[in-house]
């Protein structure tokens, strides 16, 4: 796909805006359907202000065209990525409609976290141009892209849509078998799941789960991956470990039962107040913005490469 292409967005909340603000400085048209007046209202203003807070072009809005309707948004485009609620009947509704409405050339692509792609296009018959795009949150700080293919994508589709992705300053990835979660989520949902496990069966409280990793493995995360550190290591070591370690970890196949008695109890986070920890209002920006500071010096230590309205 060279030079600019013109891009749909469908959904314009948390990720759509971001990613509408991501293609957008990069220099392409982008038109952002929302089924909500008041979302689409302001996202003129939400794409500004990541914007400046990123110090880049707010010429970059311009090219951010809100639409109401959803066939008059995809009729003339190259690529679709849908961003609505994470539920499989919203997405096959969704997608169903983008068949009928956008060109057939088109790229159409979820942005799911979890959802297999193949159950969301199970009743298409072009189900050689669809395939996800895992984008992770925010979109225009976090690198990378999970892009997934099914039985029925095509090739030259993932080809076209890596392309697309590394114009654009991402970094994407091809995920050859689509599993529910992908790659990232099922590693970040594993360590939940035993992060969960360890307070649930008193081996330490929450405050304590989360200062081992980050006062620890988390602090090489970012450039240590885990099977590097097992090369790094040594593979014998590894299978030494494992045989002691592995049969203890926890195998739930389900929500945990701590998970589900706080949220019986209405604790849920941010959203109350509390989770499984107490989080004031002014705790819970100030952790917004420690991660925010985090992930903006490390897009400024990397050189992203659209930084600055280039």
């Amino acid at each position: 796909m060279a030079g600019k292409a013109k891009i749909a967005i469908v959904g314009a909340g948390l990720m759509g805006h971001g990613i509408a603000e991501v293609f957008a400085v990069a220099g392409h048209d982008v038109a952002v359907y929302d089924k909500d007046p008041a979302s689409l209202a302001t996202l003129a203003e939400r794409v500004g202000a990541i914007l400046a807070d990123m110090g880049e072009d707010q010429a970059a809005v311009s090219r951010i065209t809100p639409v109401g309707d959803l066939a008059a948004a995809v009729a003339d485009v190259d690529v679709v990525i849908e961003a609505a609620a994470e539920r499989l009947p919203v997405k096959r509704e969704i997608f169903a409609e983008l068949e009928r409405n956008a060109p057939r050339k088109a790229l159409l692509a979820s942005n799911t976290s979890v959802i297999p792609i193949g159950r969301i296009a199970a009743h298409l018959t072009t189900r050689e141009r669809v395939l996800g795009t895992h984008w992770w949150n925010p979109p225009y700080l976090v690198p990378l892209v999970e892009v997934i293919r099914t039985e029925d994508t095509s090739p030259e589709a993932v080809d076209t849509m890596v392309a697309l992705l590394e114009s654009v300053g991402k970094t994407p990835v091809r995920v050859m078998k689509d599993v529910p979660g992908f790659i990232g989520n099922r590693l970040q949902h594993a360590l939940w799941r035993e992060a969960v496990a360890l307070v649930q069966n008193g081996v330490c409280d929450a405050e304590t789960v989360d200062t081992v990793v980050k006062a620890s493995f988390g602090r090489r995360l970012a450039v240590l991956g885990p099977l590097e550190n097992a090369d790094l290591v040594g593979i014998d070591l590894l299978r030494d470990i494992q045989e002691t370690i592995l049969p203890d970890l926890d195998r739930s196949e389900g929500p945990m039962p701590h998970v589900a008695r706080l949220v019986d109890e209405g604790r849920l986070g941010f959203k109350t107040g509390e989770g499984f920890r107490k989080w004031t209002p002014r705790e819970q920006a100030a952790l917004r913005k420690r991660v925010t500071d985090h992930l903006k010096k490390m897009a400024v230590e990397l050189d992203r490469p659209h930084m600055g309205g280039e």
